[in-house]
């Protein structure tokens, strides 16, 4: 089932979830709305928080953009990032293993606001999978951007929060807008 996107201005966006610490039918049924939520905003990664649920759960998916590859190490070696998606991150952790870079973003909870954020090119990953198995493999390029950008997410953390104060300056007007039009809609009963 398709669910709702929470825009900024929500106040989930800015909770920390909580570690899942069991598979439960439920968190499967959670899973499948979230790939079928993102799909359908052509988004390639998800968090819980942007369904309104504040929980350590991702899912992700960046077989589609061909212009920002991605790497994929599993067990030391080159492996073809598809074979992993698309992909659940259950209490994820991540370790950089190289200095920050710029490179484009843009997030389902904020429409049409894109900006260049600094994140390390490539990352090791740790988590659970949806069958509740360890994971762990080395990622780079799209890939590893959308898990820090998600990961992000899990902890209460928006990348404009990662901003440039130059960049943030200049969007300003449209992230008030989003933050008053969203405060509206939940007033009104319609995201909660």
């Amino acid at each position: 089932m398709k669910l709702g996107v929470v825009t900024y201005g929500h106040p989930v966006l800015r909770e920390k979830g909580k570690r899942i610490e069991k598979i439960t039918p439920e968190i499967q049924q959670l899973i499948a709305d979230m790939f079928e939520t993102m799909y359908d905003a052509h988004g390639v990664g998800l968090a819980a928080q942007q369904v309104g649920k504040a929980l350590q759960l991702t899912v992700i998916d960046v077989r589609e953009s061909k212009e920002r590859p991605s790497t994929l190490e599993l067990e030391g070696r080159p492996a073809d990032p598809a074979s992993i998606m698309p992909l659940v991150l259950i209490n994820p952790k991540w370790t950089p293993l190289n200095e920050e870079e710029p490179g484009p973003e843009g997030c389902l909870s904020f429409p049409e606001i894109y900006a260049d954020i600094k994140r390390p090119e490539s990352i090791d990953v740790t988590a659970t999978n949806a069958k509740g198995e360890n994971i762990s493999f080395r990622c780079g390029g799209l890939l590893a951007r959308a898990i820090q950008h998600e990961y992000d997410h899990l902890h209460g953390i928006l990348f404009i929060d990662r901003m440039e104060k130059s960049d943030r300056k200049k969007i300003q007007k449209e992230l008030d807008g989003l933050q008053y039009t969203t405060k509206q809609l939940i007033k009104k009963g319609r995201r909660d």
